[in-house]
């Protein structure tokens, strides 16, 4: 079905269309072979709030950003191979429906779509085309994966110690490893995670702990000094921006004969 599309003029035109949308701040999509698969917006659960973001699903990468004027503006353009990624789906809880986590190494993130069928339709697409991926590169799927961060929200008190009560002045603070958020006083140690950034970051006591207990002893694994205003890696750039004229429209996708031959 996808393969159809590879070398199909409607392919290079939506390709070129995503592009230019998120103009020259975004990393250049059209490369030999590739594919565009499918786009919509989907609600991503950000550290403090959900926000709706444009998403779009090629045959080797998973592309979204910020929606600034919809189909015609996009800003901070994120790339995440599909080698990397893995898909759990979420039950419905009171308002959130229609979910699942997209978890990679660098980070994870749960997402909402409108509708139970859009649900399934993302779903059985990003699987597909992972699974035609790894097939043709001969890889394995990664294993490894960043945990999700538990939103703002959900704690009022240090989730480690269940002692400190968040407030202006204690503010909350993520565990890379776990997700779960803490004072910073019981996430003032970092540690090297590779697949995260290059620099150590906050993790938990627990964390730490095991992360120190697994490591060979070498003294880049971590930093037992490391100031706690250091909060390299702490925040979730995806919170902090607006959105602009958002049209709900139904996700569109490519990869049907049918559609291959009349777009």
């Amino acid at each position: 079905m996808v393969d159809r599309l590879v070398n199909s003029e409607a392919n290079a035109r939506r390709i070129g269309l995503v592009e230019g949308c998120f103009g020259s701040a975004g990393q250049p999509l059209t490369v030999p072979g590739r594919v565009l698969v499918g786009e919509g917006v989907l609600t991503k659960a950000c550290r403090k709030k959900l926000k709706p973001r444009q998403f779009f699903l090629f045959n080797d990468l998973l592309v979204y950003g910020s929606i600034i004027i919809n189909k015609k503006k996009y800003n901070t353009q994120h790339i995440i191979p599909l080698e990397e990624v893995k898909l759990k789906s979420l039950e419905d809880d009171g308002q959130f429906k229609n979910g699942w986590q997209i978890c990679t190494r660098g980070k994870s993130f749960k997402v909402y779509a409108a509708t139970a069928t859009e649900k399934q339709e993302w779903m059985a697409h990003i699987n597909k085309c992972m699974e035609d991926l790894l097939k043709k590169s001969g890889k394995k799927a990664s294993d490894d994966h960043a945990a999700v961060w538990v939103p703002d929200s959900e704690a009022n008190t240090c989730m480690h110690c269940k002692k400190v009560q968040f407030t202006l002045v204690n503010r909350r603070h993520h565990c890379r490893k776990c997700g779960v958020v803490c004072c910073n006083t019981c996430s003032s140690k970092r540690f090297l995670l590779p697949a995260q950034s290059s620099k150590p970051l906050r993790v938990c006591m627990s964390c730490y702990d095991e992360l120190a207990m697994q490591s060979t002893g070498g003294s880049s694994s971590f930093d037992k000094d490391a100031k706690a205003t250091d909060s390299s890696g702490e925040e979730d750039s995806d919170d902090e921006e607006a959105n602009g004229n958002i049209e709900a429209k139904q996700s569109s996708f490519y990869g049907s004969v049918e559609q291959a031959s009349t777009s």
